[in-house]
């Protein structure tokens, strides 16, 4: 079975369409017979995107450090993974998956997103990542990349390592054009 690991935030954020497409986005892995790897929490984008996932009858794995559990896990969870600390619930969610996708979020998501991105720079994995860019969420990160490869501090082949999608039906396109 194909696996999606999704990057998001634990707060749904100020913009209603985060959490619409958070919906849109578990829905249409649902229908397209995807499993969820996430988080295992039941708050903001991340709640949200399970929530639909299981609504639509999919599957999920949710991977959850043992400090967050009884703050942040979703009670209805079918499978989930407990790690002793934040690191190795960021490698068990990459290494369970076979793409990702990343929603807005904040601190955290960008860690997920900067360490999966180093993973590909070094050559440790060749997995796609989206962004999922509702109303242009990403566009400044996606001028960050840009700034460092102009300095000098990346090959311009970085910009090849995520794609945008500017919304949950957009994104699964391409995740079957670059599965």
């Amino acid at each position: 079975m194909t696996s999606i690991c999704v990057y998001c935030g634990s707060r749904d954020g100020t913009d209603p369409a985060f959490a619409e497409a958070a919906d849109a986005l578990g829905t249409a892995l649902a229908q397209a017979g995807w499993r969820l790897v996430y988080g295992a929490g039941d708050v903001g984008l991340m709640g949200r995107t399970a929530a639909a996932v299981a609504r639509a009858g999919g599957r999920s794995l949710g991977v959850i450090p043992r400090h967050l559990l009884g703050r942040e896990r979703l009670a209805a969870l079918e499978n989930t993974v407990v790690t002793e600390t934040m690191h190795e619930r960021k490698k068990v969610m990459f290494m369970n998956a076979d793409a990702v996708v990343v929603l807005p979020g904040g601190a955290g998501t960008l860690d997920e997103l900067f360490e999966v991105l180093t993973w590909r720079q070094l050559g440790l994995h060749d997995k796609p990542v989206v962004l999922l860019d509702v109303g242009d969420y990403w566009a400044p990160f996606a001028a960050l990349l840009d700034h460092v490869i102009a300095y000098g501090f990346a090959a311009p082949t970085l910009r090849d390592y995520v794609t945008r999608a500017p919304d949950a039906a957009a994104a699964v396109a391409r995740l079957r054009a670059l599965l």
